[in-house]
């Protein structure tokens, strides 16, 4: 499994934003974790967010409210509102949120308190049943949005690169129902669905490129993807819901 690591940039722009919180409220701070891809080498300085969660030893709604006016400041530094969370809604919740949980469990950092995510423990059977959903979900929204954008390359682009990181959690959850321990960053993932549901994922590599790299498709090639994308979903899909749990 590869090691998380939380990126000096990432590091230089949350430490401000957690220093001002202690100032302003800690008693009851239970733990802070950093989250997703500031911790991986999908880590891109110039467009990636710094995801948080912060848990409260219970709800304070003045807490929210402090926070309230820190978010344009620290917005403009990408630094995203924190999850709010307390340990009862974390116990309570695993079974209605498991792909969320097991993707925070994987991919976090603990930089304040005690790990509540190192030993949660995700239902096999609940994790399937929302991997199937979302799937199914998301070739709703696959067929949605190609309609949508009314053949027009910059929308159809657009909306590829925005839905893609949206994936990677969900392969992440994917390759667990296969038994195996996901890896962190989008490449590995990719390769490791790959091997296990016999799914191509070109497609998937195509689009995470194109992201990284602000390649332009012509209408045709976004056809093309469209298509695979579609077919690679939907095979998903079928095989998630022969999977028994």
């Amino acid at each position: 499994m590869d090691e998380l690591i939380l990126r000096d940039e990432a590091r230089k722009r949350f430490n401000p934003f957690l220093d001002e919180i202690f100032n302003i409220y800690k008693d009851n701070i239970h733990s802070i974790y950093i989250t997703g891809s500031a911790l991986t080498d999908d880590f891109n300085p110039k467009l990636s967010d710094i995801n948080s969660l912060f848990v409260l030893k219970e709800m304070d709604l003045n807490f929210l409210k402090l926070l309230a006016p820190l978010g344009k400041k620290y917005g403009k530094k990408r630094v995203s509102a924190p999850l709010i969370m307390t340990p009862p809604y974390i116990l309570n919740s695993l079974d209605v949120f498991p792909l969320e949980f097991v993707d925070i469990k994987v991919v976090h950092k603990t930089v304040f308190g005690e790990d509540l995510f190192q030993n949660i423990e995700i239902s096999g059977s609940d994790l399937r049943r929302q991997c199937e959903r979302e799937l199914k979900i998301r070739l709703i929204s696959l067929r949605q949005g190609y309609i949508s954008s009314s053949g027009n390359r910059k929308i159809l682009s657009e909306g590829f690169m925005k839905s893609f990181s949206g994936y990677i959690p969900l392969f992440r959850g994917i390759i667990i129902l296969f038994g195996q321990e996901p890896p962190i960053g989008s490449q590995g993932v990719l390769k490791a669905l790959q091997e296990k549901s016999g799914v191509n994922t070109n497609v998937f590599k195509t689009v995470l490129r194109a992201k990284k790299e602000r390649v332009k498709f012509t209408i045709e090639q976004l056809n093309t993807i469209f298509e695979d994308y579609y077919q690679a979903i939907e095979k998903l899909g079928n095989i998630v819901d022969a999977i028994e749990k």
